[in-house]
């Protein structure tokens, strides 16, 4: 038995151990994430089922902060911080009327806009104002709309590449501003969207230095439709608006940037700068907006990560508060301006598909541009000409001019959800989120793995050098 025992061991001996696999390739670990990945899913599921809506400076958009920078450590990010800056705060308050009074007496369904003033109690009433444009808003007589409340339509249409809200956005970006400089005691616009669910569509609004603000509400797009029937039929006998709704300004609150880190083998090269922000409108969970986005970039860095360790550091910025002015995108350039970024990208139209990638350097490097054209191509992904300008959250990509890249989503039902509150998990396509995981995941990659400058293919430059934009 003894001398058994011991040819078994010596025969155990002789066998050699199963050789460690080799991690996956860049490549293949893009392929994998298409056919496999969960932890962006999980991401926007956990940040919208265990937080909800997560409005600007708000208690809500704190709970998120901690629980994505609890989820970052947890997957192994470095470097996990929380960084805070004070912010104006406007809420919407509980009260959202529009009622019709004359002639066609009935209730339309109005959300308020960021930055709207709150009306008496008890409401306002004037008759309403048409306009179809917010050009002929802007040729309407100074004066012309005291005592009156104008309605600003547009015609906005879905549009692949999301090019329609810069048509239609300016009804809600100045038109209220407009009008009040004209005289308004108030201001409904035809919501910015393009559904036709009897959902408003939010937004901020802005007025201009020296207006005061008033009571600005969106009608959702079948009431906004409903009202221009009405101006058709009333054959220009006036139409009155009685318009109530309580939002308030409460001064300066705390909110924040989320950061962390996957750590490259040479932190002293300029990192690579992946950005989505956290918060949402108060009226939805913002699983498109933005939700998907941060579960997106932190993917896309897990899988990176997962290839081996990539050359250069890549940072993940959670912004806060982006929809209620873009307060974290300044905040964090202003507190890490002379830190140079070799590169941003932005993920904030959604969860649908990449379908083009943009870069603003094909004409400087030429030879990086062709070369994540071709590693994307496999994914459905074309090289586009335009120069890409960034996502909202990468100020300081901007402020140190330097390189951006735009990976392009398919917007064709993004504007359907867009500050509704239909913004919810359930719209998202895991499929098609997954794809948007791969493309990033190869995109990165060979980002965070370029030893040269990503601007110019050339030496990197200088700290002080990089930050004149040279």
């Amino acid at each position: 038995m003894t001398r058994t025992l011991a040819a078994l061991a010596a025969l155990s001996l002789s066998v050699p151990a199963a050789a460690t696999p080799p991690p996956l390739t860049l490549e293949q670990q893009a392929d994998d994430a298409l056919a496999n990945d969960t932890n962006a899913y999980a991401f926007v599921e956990g940040l919208t089922t265990e937080v909800g809506p997560r409005q600007a400076g708000t208690e809500a958009e704190a709970r998120g902060r901690a629980w994505a920078a609890q989820w970052l450590k947890a997957k192994g990010f470095k470097n996990v911080a929380d960084e805070p800056f004070m912010m104006d705060t406007w809420l919407p308050g509980d009260i959202a009327r529009a009622r019709v009074t004359a002639p066609f007496a009935q209730d339309l369904v109005v959300l308020p806009l960021g930055n709207s003033a709150a009306t008496p109690a008890g409401g306002v009433e004037g008759e309403v104002v048409f306009f179809r444009t917010v050009d002929e808003l802007r040729a309407a007589p100074d004066g012309s709309l005291k005592g009156k409340i104008a309605y600003i339509s547009h015609q906005m249409r879905p549009s692949q590449d999301g090019s329609h809200y810069s048509f239609a956005g300016p009804v809600r970006w100045v038109g209220p501003g407009i009008a009040a400089s004209k005289g308004a005691i108030g201001v409904v616009i035809k919501s910015v969207g393009t559904d036709h669910h009897r959902n408003p569509h939010t937004g901020g609004t802005n007025f201009p230095a020296g207006v005061a603000a008033i009571p600005a509400g969106a009608l959702s797009l079948p009431d906004a439709e409903n009202l221009e029937r009405m101006f058709a039929r009333a054959l220009g006998k006036p139409i009155t608006l009685k318009l109530e709704m309580n939002p308030r300004q409460i001064g300066q609150t705390a909110s924040g940037n989320v950061v962390g880190e996957i750590v490259g083998q040479n932190p002293s090269l300029p990192p690579v700068l992946l950005a989505c922000h956290i918060d949402s409108w108060w009226n939805a969970p913002g699983a498109f907006d933005d939700g998907a986005g941060c579960g997106i970039i932190a993917a896309a860095a897990l899988k990176v990560k997962q290839a081996g360790q990539p050359l250069r550091t890549i940072r993940v910025l959670m912004a806060g508060a982006e929809e209620t002015g873009l307060w974290g995108s300044a905040a964090y350039s202003k507190a890490h301006i002379n830190e140079p970024i070799a590169v941003g990208l932005e993920s904030d139209f959604g969860a649908d598909r990449i379908w083009r990638f943009d870069s603003n350097f094909r004409e400087t490097n030429p030879a990086l541009h062709k070369k994540i054209a071709a590693a994307v191509a496999r994914f459905g992904v074309s090289a586009g000409s335009d120069v890409a300008t960034g996502g909202a959250d990468l100020n300081i990509v901007r402020d140190q001019k330097g390189a951006l890249i735009d990976l392009q989503q398919d917007g064709l039902r993004y504007f359907d959800l867009h500050h509704t509150p239909d913004d919810t998990l359930d719209k998202i396509d895991p499929a098609q989120l997954r794809q948007n995981v791969a493309v990033w995941t190869q995109v990165v990659g060979i980002l965070a793995n370029e030893s040269t400058s990503i601007q110019t293919g050339g030496p990197i430059p200088s700290a002080p050098a990089i930050m004149q934009g040279q």
